[in-house]
């Protein structure tokens, strides 16, 4: 859960501050050591074939516990640092840069290591890894703790419970217990035992606490945490702090925000000992969705996502075909004409900003050339430029002459692109939301058992970029895999080769279509549909002899012909728009429910264009019988009904 801290005093602002400028001088020293031990081990070939690799990495020091001791040695032979940083964070932080040491030198389940590790920006370091709870050690909690309870707090801010919680401003940081508190044992002489209050003592308004370095003397640093308070988070927040017997991990993380004094804000990361929290609707809608008995099949495309799915025993008695076909709304287009609007209205800001602090990194443009010459033929003074429009100094080959790292950069600048990196993050997070809420609402209408084609969206982007940034399909069908597993159900994902979905029929007929073509029409049973809804049709009725494996997927065409003789005119319904409208569509999570359209093809596409046909467009592998998609000695076929019981 993430705690947003009150950081208001400066004291304790600049304190924070010299915190994190020690953890990064730790980090940093910590990422140069690991990075020469990596080239000398890289560069020992002769060693590692003779000795072996292990043996030099002893003797280079290439090992958690050699890197821990690298940080405490920085830690100790630089005195200011013991100031702010403690031995744990030290060892903790080493660990983090032992992970991406560990990534680099050995290869993952496919084959691949990582980059040589580097030594990362101030800008992009954010977090301080905190030291865990002990569970089994009373009253051992060595770094960050959090500490109060959701009790105290409340009594804290609201009156002592004579008005709702209202966390103001600049709140006040709790003061450390003093005195001694009863033990409940009882001592030699018959009376009761007593001993020093501590924090574990305080059970007032919560607050993060860090002890600070050895040789700090300046006693706790006290962090008032603040509760989110946005509508259905008490539930959440109650989750969550209720009961610190479960409270496990703090992290402190700061995020730029240019409003924000100094230009960071602090949280506090907390992780707990338990499954996260999922509200009671969304239980109440995956426990639904579970009990749905259909089988469904979702078509990602560019523009839309579609799903289609039927009952699992393809009978009319047990319901009727339904679809979906997921598509930007009008206000959703309106919102992100305004925020490209203002994304570009940023970069052209910074663009300027750059160009005015380092006016001699670029020349004239061709206006401001053609006004120099003509004051020079009248005999005017050279007028300076503040602001050059031309282009960069390059050398011949193009490379600029100074790097933009070099660049001078205004406080202005800097400023504006804290704010356009919140701007990118809000936009993100937005983004999420509604893939999660799409997602939750595919599953409470088509259940959790549904297939997808295995696509690399990568390919996409290289064509459609822009537009996938609107409508990210990939981002939609990612929550739609984690909402099918929550349910108890599971998306596979069938191959391109093997199937050809959007080649097909229901009839098992092939239609060849290019990307031009957006309806789907054949002439061997007639059928008239969108194509994204024939093709997630089709993904319904896709087999596996191993469904953890997307390439031994394959089209039964013998249960999607009796299908579409069963449905008949329900089915053809479906294929045309979508049959399941959302009521509950909060604003921003897409129109589900679209209106009939006018059939036809849509606008040109340039991918349509291409010499390079798609998989969709490749006909599958002919065996030496030749007949398309035949597979000889396949093993049993596995249905989606099936699927539940396997995962």
């Amino acid at each position: 859960m993430v705690l947003p801290l009150a950081v208001t005093d400066p004291a304790e602002l600049a304190r924070l501050e010299k915190l994190f400028g020690a953890m990064w001088n730790i980090k940093r020293a910590a990422q140069r050591d690991a990075r020469a031990k990596a080239d000398a081990y890289w560069a020992a070939e002769h060693e590692r074939a003779r000795d072996g690799a292990k043996t030099v990495r002893q003797r280079l020091g290439l090992s958690r516990e050699a890197l821990e001791r690298c940080a405490y040695k920085h830690l100790e032979d630089s005195g200011h640092l013991k100031h702010h940083a403690s031995k744990a964070l030290a060892m903790h932080m080493a660990d983090e840069v032992w992970n991406g040491v560990q990534r680099h030198l050995f290869a993952d389940a496919t084959g691949k290591r990582h980059g040589p590790p580097k030594t990362g920006r101030w800008y992009d370091f954010t977090r301080i890894p905190g030291r865990a709870r002990s569970h089994t050690t009373d009253r051992k909690w060595e770094t960050f703790r959090l500490v109060g309870t959701l009790y105290g707090h409340v009594m804290a801010y609201t009156g002592g419970g004579r008005h709702t919680v209202q966390q103001p401003r600049r709140m006040r940081v709790p003061a450390a217990p003093s005195g001694v508190v009863l033990t409940g044992e009882t001592t030699t002489s018959g009376k009761p035992g007593t001993r020093k209050a501590t924090w574990w003592d305080h059970t007032g308004p919560l607050a993060v606490v860090f002890a600070g370095g050895p040789d700090s003397g300046r006693g706790d640093l006290g962090l008032p945490v603040r509760i989110p308070q946005q509508p259905g988070q008490w539930a959440r927040a109650e989750y969550f702090l209720s009961n610190p017997g479960r409270w496990h991990k703090v992290d402190l993380v700061r995020r730029r925000k240019a409003s924000a004094p100094g230009g960071w804000v602090y949280e506090a990361h907390l992780m707990i000992l338990g499954p996260g929290y999922t509200a009671p609707a969304v239980r109440q809608l995956r426990k639904q969705a579970a009990a749905l008995d259909r089988i469904g099949g979702v078509d990602g495309n560019v523009s839309n996502i579609s799903i289609v799915s039927f009952p699992a025993s393809l009978e009319p008695a047990e319901g009727a075909p339904a679809s979906t076909e997921i598509t930007l709304s009008p206000q959703e287009r309106a919102l992100l004409e305004r925020e490209a609007k203002k994304r570009r209205g940023r970069a052209r800001a910074l663009e300027r900003s750059r160009r005015a602090t380092n006016t001699a990194q670029y020349g004239l443009s061709k206006k401001q050339a053609r006004r120099a010459e003509q004051r020079a033929a009248k005999g005017l003074t050279p007028k300076a430029v503040t602001l050059p429009g031309g282009a960069r100094a390059a050398r011949v080959d193009g490379v600029p002459k100074q790097a933009f790292r070099r660049d001078r950069l205004s406080t202005g600048y800097r400023e504006l692109r804290a704010r356009q990196a919140e701007a990118a993050a809000s936009s993100a997070e937005h983004r999420r939301h509604r893939a999660r809420t799409v997602a939750r609402q595919i599953i409470a209408a088509h259940g959790p058992v549904l297939v997808v084609e295995d696509c690399d969206i990568r390919t996409w982007y290289r064509l459609w970029g822009k537009r996938l940034s609107q409508t990210t399909p990939g981002l939609l069908i990612a929550a739609l895999g984690r909402e099918c597993t929550a349910a108890g159900g599971r998306l596979v994902r069938a191959s391109t080769w093997s199937t050809a979905l959007s080649q097909h029929c229901l009839c098992g007929e092939r239609v060849n279509k290019s990307l031009r073509d957006r309806e789907h029409r054949c002439i061997a049973c007639g059928l008239v549909g969108k194509r994204d809804m024939v093709s997630a049709a089709l993904a319904a009725f896709v087999r596996f002899t191993d469904v953890d494996d997307p390439t031994t997927a394959y089209l039964d065409t013998t249960a999607s012909r009796h299908a579409q003789i069963t449905f008949n005119e329900g089915l053809e319904e479906a294929l045309r728009e979508s049959t399941t409208p959302c009521q509950n569509t909060p604003r921003g999570a897409g129109r589900v429910a679209v209106p009939r359209q006018r059939r036809g093809t849509s606008a040109p596409r340039t991918a349509g264009q291409r010499s390079r046909a798609t998989p969709d467009e490749t006909r599958p592998a002919r065996d030496q019988a030749g007949k398309p998609g035949h597979r000889p000695g396949r093993d049993p076929q596995l249905t989606l009904c099936e699927l539940r019981i396997k995962s």
